[in-house]
């Protein structure tokens, strides 16, 4: 256990592995034709909180109502709009890749022309109304940066314009060989954590376009991650600043940090949109995935704690309950037990 009360990292990559292991045995992450609903909150969240970190100004239910019904409410500023559109349509095509999770291996895990499709994807609406001041027309969306950038505040220092290519070649060739090592076992599940971390600051670090670096990164991490099978990971807006924190601490060799965020937020899509779905309604699954607003995890803890509530306490220490036991409870929680 960490110092604050919190799970020690290491916990974290064992539940993260234990997560993939048990999605693995409920066959795999659903396809987004068969989990509609859960791939749409999923969408709904990403879409959100990834602009909202670089300062858009929607709230969720704008973003909902404008990705689902194409509405503009909340008299925002159209650049807002256009940013969460195009983030939009980028998300849902690589959201589209756990149709086939396997498919990858033929080109591999993830190339150039992917990289610079997601940019022109996530950019293209919004370059149409609020261009970069400095771009050229070399560097519209899809098209690596020309200008040079200063180094960042916390210390992050990209490579120059002409570097750009030949260093994504790289990343390219050392995600691919990832993934690979991925699918041969010779990293497990426990380590995957700290490789997207190294990945994703590798592809913040040589920062390939001039502009929308980081919702393009964060895109990729998740296209990468749907390919090997895991649901995206969001970061939310609440925790920029430990997210940045994590990307200058692994820019200087110490992806733990950010490696744990990731993992923090794929357990937390598993347990909250995934599990629930593919899992039977008497399959035991972690207890944080049975939870609702109207019945929250303290809740059912709480009563699995005073034996309330059919459920068990792994040996990771988390409870474990079903959703036909939860069902059962909730019938009957508000009943005088007889004396």
């Amino acid at each position: 256990m960490a110092p604050n009360g919190r799970p020690s990292r290491e916990t974290v990559y064992a539940r993260f592995a234990a997560a993939a292991e048990e999605l693995r045995r409920f066959g795999g992450l659903p396809q987004p034709a068969a989990a509609e609903q859960i791939w749409d909150e999923i969408w709904h969240l990403e879409a959100h909180n990834s602009t909202a970190i670089e300062g858009n100004t929607l709230v969720l239910r704008e973003v909902e109502m404008l990705l689902d019904e194409r509405r503009a409410v909340g008299a925002k500023d159209l650049k807002d709009y256009m940013e969460v559109l195009g983030y939009g349509e980028a998300a849902r095509w690589v959201y589209g890749q756990a149709l086939e999770p396997e498919e990858w291996r033929l080109d591999g895990l993830i190339t150039i022309t992917e990289v610079r499709q997601i940019h022109y994807e996530t950019m293209a609406k919004v370059w149409d109304v609020a261009p970069h001041p400095d771009a050229t027309a070399d560097e519209s969306p899809g098209k690596f940066r020309r200008h040079d950038i200063r180094p960042f505040g916390k210390g992050m220092r990209p490579p120059s314009w002409t570097d750009v290519e030949p260093q994504l070649t790289g990343w390219v060739r050392a995600a691919n060989d990832f993934g690979e090592a991925v699918h041969s076992g010779a990293c497990s599940p426990a380590e995957l954590p700290v490789w997207l971390a190294g990945l994703h600051c590798g592809f913040e670090r040589i920062h390939p376009f001039i502009d929308g670096n980081g919702r393009v990164g964060r895109l990729v991490l998740n296209l990468v991650l749907v390919r090997l099978g895991y649901p995206p990971a969001i970061i939310f807006k609440r925790d920029r600043d430990r997210y940045l924190d994590a990307l200058a601490r692994a820019d200087n060799g110490d992806p733990g940090a950010l490696g744990e965020l990731i993992a923090r937020s794929v357990i937390d899509n598993l347990h909250r949109f995934v599990l629930p779905s593919v899992a039977g309604p008497e399959r035991l699954v972690p207890l944080s995935s049975l939870a609702t607003k109207a019945l929250s995890y303290q809740a059912l803890r709480q009563a699995a704690r005073r034996g309330r509530l059919e459920a068990e306490l792994a040996s990771d220490g988390t409870w474990r309950s079903s959703r036909k036991a939860v069902e059962t409870y909730k019938k009957n929680r508000f009943r005088r037990s007889k004396t």
